[in-house]
């Protein structure tokens, strides 16, 4: 379903850039030798150390837990030993040190054993505690955690659940791979949002210079979530722009 968009005056169009970065699928990057894991890596409360060192973890193992609702669990990213729990400079513009778990991979990369969930047989109080607990944050510069942004206010009915797939920053192409190749998990998760929120829509908005993601991601609503509506997104920036769902037939 087609929405109508509103458009704001100024803007710029810089140079995209973004045509080389989308030329190879998404990959996975080799192991490296020592993984230093930092602990506070949302906005929020940094989580507490669960593993010392000489300790062994597996991949997906929780290494840090959420010590406040504004924060989100860490987990090791493969198998190994922990060699130290440390302060380390981070992957942070200020370059200041925090708190990091220090694993050396096996190369076994094996997991722990994975338990899938009916998150329609849950309440949504206990969806929002796992989704703390599996640590998944926005991937916006505060990586917010989800389970907080996902607390609806009592009062206030929302209409509009609005997901951003615009990415108008030049050269940044991770959302725009990440609806090509990964549609249908996208929309399955806006489901689980848009029940965890009751919203009684969605609107989907991407860049028109994102013709693959469109296609992918229209595909993908008409075949799981025919509810869903979207609008092309003229790219500029800033992108601001106000969707309103078109109008409902009789």
């Amino acid at each position: 379903m087609l929405a109508q968009l509103f458009r704001f005056k100024g803007g710029v169009k810089p140079p995209t850039n973004k045509t080389i970065s989308v030329q190879e699928p998404i990959g996975q990057a080799p192991l490296p030798a020592r993984l230093f894991v930092p602990l506070h890596q949302s906005i929020g409360g940094a989580p507490n150390p669960l593993v010392q060192a000489g300790d062994t973890v597996l991949k997906g193992q929780l290494i840090g837990g959420a010590d406040a609702w504004v924060s989100a669990a860490v987990h090791a990213p493969t198998s190994g030993r922990v060699l130290a729990v440390e302060e380390h400079v981070a992957a942070h513009p200020s370059g200041l040190p925090t708190l990091c778990v220090v694993i050396e991979p096996d190369g076994r990369d094996e997991w722990i054993d994975r338990r899938p969930v009916d998150h329609h047989s849950l309440p949504p109080e206990r969806v929002r505690e796992l989704l703390r607990d599996a640590g998944v944050v926005g991937l916006g510069g505060a990586a917010f955690p989800s389970h907080a942004k996902l607390t609806p206010a009592h009062a206030v009915t929302m209409e509009q659940l609005v997901i951003n797939g615009a990415e108008c920053e030049p050269f940044m192409t991770c959302d725009d791979l990440l609806m090509r190749e990964r549609a249908d998990e996208i929309v399955r998760g806006i489901a689980i949002f848009r029940e965890l929120l009751a919203a009684r829509e969605v609107l989907i908005g991407i860049e028109d210079n994102k013709q693959e993601a469109i296609a992918a991601m229209q595909e993908a609503v008409l075949r799981l979530a025919r509810s869903c509506a979207w609008r092309r997104i003229i790219a500029s920036l800033p992108c601001r722009r106000a969707i309103r769902p078109a109008a409902r037939s009789s």
